[in-house]
């Protein structure tokens, strides 16, 4: 049976963590958009939330992290910060809520979003994903497709990421990039 056209919005999420080890790290912050099929904003503030860490939690991060969410000013924001992951979790989902009535329709996005979506399948955060429909729209599988199969000019006019790591950037950026793929590979010419 052939595949039929999506109007489903994309729930755009991208996290900093502790680090990568599913065991003992843990989402440092987040960012979330919501986009319509077209990767239109549905809202332009989304969804931002610095969660809460102790010392000791900041103290078990790898060098990388903790030179750079360090120098980011993540580390410091996390220890003044109040909200639990509890909170951002049930501010997250309603959030989303507010923007994708219908639960299971749309799809979590982002850049490698495997990664994020391996710590949101935690608890608390497992109420986002279940909400959510099951499969992703990762846009590095698309700039992937991109590197192996579309001709050079594609390749140097693709938007260059600044590699900042941090949530809102990083989000705000995939949205940009998915826009430019969905132009030169997808939109009616």
């Amino acid at each position: 049976m052939p595949e039929s056209r999506s109007t489903e919005p994309l729930v755009w999420i991208d996290c900093e963590m502790t680090g990568l080890d599913l065991s003992k790290d843990s989402i440092m912050s987040l960012a979330c958009f919501v986009t319509d099929h077209n990767l239109q904003m549905l809202d332009s503030t989304g969804y931002e939330a610095v969660i809460h860490h102790t010392q000791d939690q900041m103290d078990t991060m790898g060098d990388w992290c903790k030179q750079h969410h360090g120098a980011s000013g993540l580390t410091k924001a996390c220890l003044e910060s109040s909200t639990t992951a509890e909170t951002a979790a049930t501010e997250l989902l309603e959030y989303i809520q507010k923007y994708v009535p219908e639960r299971r329709k749309a799809l979590l996005a982002g850049n490698t979003v495997h990664a994020d979506k391996a710590f949101l399948v935690q608890e608390p955060w497992t109420k986002v994903t279940k909400y959510l429909h099951h499969r992703i729209f990762d846009v590095s599988a698309i700039k992937e497709a991109a590197r192996r199969w579309a001709p050079v000019e594609v390749l140097k006019k693709s938007p260059q990421k600044a590699g900042k790591h941090e949530a809102k950037a990083d989000i705000l950026e995939s949205i940009e990039e998915a826009k430019y793929y969905k132009r030169v590979f997808f939109d009616e010419r």
